[in-house]
């Protein structure tokens, strides 16, 4: 049997929503949950705000086969359950074969687009989103498109740190 590669590090900054939907008296308080396998983790909340700025980091471990990364958005209230202020899902399969060539091409310092991911049924990006290699780091910026509502945009910036990868023979 052969060992299991090690699993690598998933960082996901939470960076901001947009036009999140109202769900109390006139605004909401929004907080985001990230969800990645069995693994969950959320941001704290901001009050009265549908514009909030997370600038939160959460950091997931990676292991084969790598799944989707699942985010919903809820409405923090004292009382009773928290309302859905929607969801949104984003394939990680393009970020991890994205690290693969940059192990293959050998790109470490400066910055290099590695590629290009665009909207389709696959996904919930709002805009194309390039993955990119930083100073040996891989990275990804998008912006999600809130299923379930009226309206609503989260931004978040992933980081892969030390992929999952099959040994090169």
């Amino acid at each position: 049997m052969g060992e299991s590669p090690a699993p690598g590090l998933l960082k996901v900054m939470v960076v901001q929503g947009k036009r999140l939907v109202i769900r109390d008296f006139k605004s909401s308080d929004p907080y985001v949950v990230v969800k990645l396998g069995g693994q969950t983790a959320k941001t704290k909340v901001i009050n009265s705000c549908l514009n909030p700025v997370w600038n939160e980091e959460l950091s997931f471990s990676l292991s084969e086969p790598v799944g989707v990364l699942n985010l919903e958005v809820f409405d923090k209230d004292r009382f009773k359950a928290d309302d859905k202020m929607g969801h949104a899902h984003l394939s990680l399969q393009p970020i991890i074969s994205a690290a693969r060539l940059r192990q293959i091409i050998g790109a470490s310092s400066g910055e290099t687009t590695l590629r290009k991911v665009v909207p389709d049924s696959d996904n919930c990006l709002l805009v194309e989103s390039s993955i990119s290699c930083v100073n040996g780091e891989v990275v990804q910026s998008v912006w999600l498109r809130l299923c379930g509502v009226e309206s609503g945009e989260i931004e978040l910036k992933i980081k892969l740190i030390d992929p999952p990868v099959a040994p090169l023979r």
